[in-house]
């Protein structure tokens, strides 16, 4: 629902409040299927057209338009200039300049170039008065010099809870202050590439190696978040486990080539069985299997970022009609304002719901 949108922008969420009021998610939904676009909930909760295909919704919006008297879409004609004369906004492009008295700004950010998002939108914005947080890759995979983090390629955990730490704080991580040392956690899916990490589970924390690409940053998984720390080490005590190797006794409850580096890692023997392994080594398997620290050297950058954090300083822009503070009859919408959500919709319903209000506040 549109509180549970607002909240996954963290303390920005507020600002878009007033535009998830006038769109919300049910709206968009409603939206689509009136223009003959099926769709479906998926196990996730996430809704798509029911073909799979994300040009449908691009289509149906561009013959809703294409049916308006009063649209013009002008297609192949970049923009390379946006000015403010005497009240006139001037929007230059290489065949001929348009006037007019207001603007929306919907240029998204810097994320998937190849789409024409190459952030020049950012600039005009300057040029007409504005400042910008400063802007990173967000939603984008993470890459890893780990070794055993590569060997692992192709492999999906599900689910799995990953959160970034601060390396100083690794030793004083526990199950139960897990989510709240972290600077920022995901409970999602978790892919292993031949980079490092992907799936939604690191994407939605990497804005963090983003901005801090040279800190002291650690990723950590929890790579069995139902599991208590307890239960599991009494499951492995049983006696019946005893005479089983590790993997055999914790077999189902993580992949197998996942479990078997985990018991190399922790300096166990793939054939010894329970009762033999120490206590020590015991331990660090259990501690990899909850909170397992993973190098970060950081992310696959705007090409393949899924969002750009950063944008348009949402103090200088009116949350009630996503007007200009700082110049009349300028509006803004989507990427290119400072919001960024996590995967599974959020940023489609920002762009949606804050354009849909610059629309109507014009």
């Amino acid at each position: 629902d549109s509180a549970g949108i607002a909240e996954g922008f963290r303390s920005n969420g507020k600002f878009l409040r007033s535009a998830l009021a006038r769109l919300t998610p049910s709206d968009v939904v409603q939206w689509v299927e009136s223009e003959g676009v099926d769709t479906k909930i998926e196990l996730t909760g996430k809704i798509f057209p029911v073909s799979d295909r994300a040009v449908d919704v691009r289509n149906a919006i561009l013959d809703r338009l294409k049916r308006s008297p009063d649209v013009l879409i002008r297609n192949k004609a970049g923009v390379t200039n946006v000015e403010c004369v005497e009240g006139n906004f001037r929007v230059s492009t290489p065949e001929k300049q348009w006037s007019a008295k207001k603007l929306i700004l919907a240029s998204g950010g810097k994320s998937y170039p190849g789409c024409g998002t190459t952030g020049d939108g950012y600039q005009w914005a300057i040029d007409l008065g504005h400042t910008l947080v400063p802007t990173a890759p967000a939603l984008t995979p993470l890459v890893s010099p780990e070794q055993w983090v590569k060997d692992l390629s192709g492999l999906s955990i599900d689910p799995c809870l990953v959160g970034v730490f601060e390396k100083s704080d690794l030793p004083r991580i526990s199950a139960k202050n897990f989510s709240k040392l972290a600077i920022t956690s995901s409970r999602s899916s978790l892919l292993f590439t031949h980079f490092g990490c992907s799936g939604p589970a690191a994407m939605n924390v990497s804005r963090e190696f983003a901005y801090r690409p040279q800190g002291n940053l650690t990723l950590v998984v929890d790579f069995l978040p139902d599991e208590n720390l307890d239960s599991l080490r009494n499951w492995l005590l049983l006696m019946e486990n005893q005479a089983k190797v590790a993997q055999s006794a914790l077999a189902g409850k993580v992949p197998s080539r996942l479990l078997h580096l985990l018991v190399q890692r922790a300096g166990i023997a793939q054939d010894q069985r329970l009762a033999e392994i120490k206590r020590l080594s015991l331990q660090k398997l259990l501690g990899l299997l909850k909170g397992c620290p993973v190098a970060i050297e950081g992310v696959r950058g705007y090409k393949k970022a899924e969002v750009t954090a950063g944008g348009v300083n949402l103090k200088e822009v009116n949350s009630q009609s996503m007007e200009s503070k700082i110049c009349s009859g300028l509006y803004f919408a989507g990427e290119i304002l400072d919001l960024d959500g996590p995967i599974g919709g959020f940023n489609f319903q920002s762009a949606f719901s804050t354009g849909y209000l610059a629309g109507l506040s014009i």
